[in-house]
């Protein structure tokens, strides 16, 4: 990450810069996890090679090794605002602005500010930052993405209030997970080092339990998966397809053997907890009878109740069909049934299998033997 370019020198605090400031986001499964350390421990580094960091907010919790590891940096000073008879803190933006450090550090992305500050959350905070030119690493635990929220409900029981919008990882120039087992984190929180010892029994009863954090883990891993693949691994060149996670395609036909290709290739979704997609590739040069429009809106509606998605398409070359469609959703596996064409056609011509090996070799290919009586 560079941090070469300075803010400009004006009379204005609020005036534009002429670049927009980088943001790294530390993203975990829970709170412990050590993103925060993890954040820290990057920033004296750059610290060392001449870099202007300082702190604009840290939340210690307590932990002595996370106080310890902010020692030798500059923290900017919390504001005090005064609320109903006593003082709360906030991150003092304007301080951050007037001192204009190359990159700043932000600890809990998804906190609500106090009522009546200038700007409701944070991230807002964290936004009005990045527009000066400033750079800002900041820390968010998985639970806390909007569009996670109904899911980390059904998992860990717990309604997480303070959200951030999905779009900050988008647009973040990097996205960091910070990552370790369960068992690990268990053990942490009972040496007392995520909260104090009269929290440790409950928390391992409620929300640290182990299966929650199994599936916040998996949660986290594959987001920031997703979101690297989004906006990298999609545009790798020479058109191949570069994906991280699976995603299962299954091409069927008007024979009645493509109702067992798709629970086949809906087995391996399920198995690789893989998007799963169903496509039939029709000629424009011919009519489908009746019984075979019927047997696809079959294959379709079979599809559906697998929750996959059923993909139509109109091609005279059934082989770039597939590829077009495998790049264009990132298909990692595809089922195909096993050839009906004659042994002198298929010398002749080449198989479809063939020609997708040589055009899509990094593709797993699955072909099913035409010798199942199932349907």
């Amino acid at each position: 990450m560079d941090f070469s370019e300075q803010l400009p020198e004006s009379d204005s605090l609020y005036q534009p810069s002429r670049r927009r400031g980088k943001h790294k986001i530390y993203i975990g499964m829970a709170p412990g996890v050590g993103k925060t350390f993890r954040m820290l421990e990057e920033a004296l580094a750059l610290k060392q090679e001449g870099i202007d960091v300082v702190v604009g907010l840290l939340e210690t919790h307590g932990r002595r090794e996370t106080a310890e590891k902010a020692e030798g940096l500059e923290i900017i000073p919390r504001q005090k605002v005064q609320r109903g008879g006593i003082f709360l803190t906030e991150m003092d933006v304007d301080g951050i602005l007037a001192r204009a450090p190359q990159l700043v550090l932000v600890d809990e992305l998804a906190h609500t500010n106090i009522p009546g500050s200038l700007r409701e959350k944070r991230y807002q905070d964290v936004e009005f930052i990045l527009e000066a030119g400033i750079d800002v690493y900041s820390t968010v635990n998985i639970q806390h993405l909007e569009s996670l929220n109904d899911l980390v409900a059904r998992i860990t029981g717990v309604v997480v209030r303070e959200r951030i919008p999905d779009r900050l990882l988008e647009e973040a120039s990097e996205v960091l997970v910070v990552d370790i087992t369960p068992e690990t984190l268990e053990e942490r929180l009972r040496e007392g080092k995520i909260y104090a010892p009269a929290k440790i029994q409950q928390s391992l009863a409620n929300f640290f339990q182990r299966r929650n954090l199994v599936a916040l883990r998996e949660l986290a891993l594959r987001e920031v998966a997703d979101n690297i693949e989004e906006t990298e691994l999609s545009g790798t060149s020479h058109g191949l397809t570069c994906s991280i996670q699976e995603r299962v395609l299954v091409c069927v036909s008007t024979y009645p053997k493509s109702l067992l290709l798709i629970r086949r290739g809906a087995r391996l979704a399920n198995y690789m907890n893989a998007p799963f997609y169903v496509m039939f590739v029709s000629s424009p040069e011919r009519f489908l009878t009746k019984a075979e429009s019927l047997h696809i809106e079959t294959c379709e509606k079979l599809c559906e109740e697998f929750g996959g998605e059923f993909v139509r398409i109109e091609s005279r070359d059934i082989k770039e069909a597939i590829s077009k469609i495998a790049a264009q959703y990132r298909i990692t596996q595809i089922v195909l049934g096993e050839t009906r064409r004659s042994r002198w056609d298929l010398l002749w011509r080449g198989s479809i299998v063939q020609q997708l090996m040589r055009s899509l070799p990094e593709i797993d290919l699955h072909i099913i033997a035409n010798t199942s009586k199932e349907t």
